[in-house]
């Protein structure tokens, strides 16, 4: 039998707490780019919602730590790019410190208003950034999605379990 919080005491929950717990949840797997002033930026994120159809608007979520945030808080528009099975290792190396996100093995070419554009992705958008709202140790970013290409290959990457997984049939 497993115990029981006390759900009638307040507390703040712990850092780990909501890292455990969101562990189990399934998420799909995107990155995030920008450019920078020294080069293009890039990280992988799994906090990419969508927003609103109307105008089309999406959210996604950065550390204020890392190493993408200076490039990002100061873009006028971002590209999210929405990976496929197939690009497990182009989501572990931007989701790795220190990594040559944007090295010869990272398919990419510049695309509409400066963005880095990934090759080979399910789908990509381009997106103005209409604000940034601080949210913690985070920022909180809203794009609107000026244009993009929805018909790349492959199925979803989903994050699970601290791992990149396909999707089961």
């Amino acid at each position: 039998m497993t115990a029981t919080p006390d759900l009638g005491t307040s507390q703040l929950a712990s850092p780990d707490l909501l890292r455990s717990a969101f562990r189990r949840h399934a998420a799909g797997v995107a990155v995030i780019t920008a450019r920078g002033d020294a080069g293009p930026v890039g990280f992988t994120a799994t906090s990419l919602s969508s927003v609103s159809a109307e105008p089309p608007m999406l959210s996604f979520g950065i550390s204020t730590g890392a190493s993408s945030w200076p490039a990002i808080s100061e873009a006028s528009h971002v590209g999210v790019h929405i990976l496929g099975e197939h690009q497990q290792e182009l989501a572990a190396t931007f989701a790795r410190s220190g990594a040559d996100r944007f090295g010869a093995a990272t398919g990419w070419r510049t695309g509409p208003e400066g963005v880095p554009v990934l090759d080979d992705v399910s789908a990509w958008l381009v997106c103005r950034v209409v604000t940034r709202v601080p949210a913690g140790d985070h920022r909180i970013v809203l794009g609107e999605v000026v244009l993009g290409d929805p018909a790349g290959p492959g199925r979803p990457l989903v994050y699970h379990q601290g791992r990149f997984n396909a999707l089961r049939d």
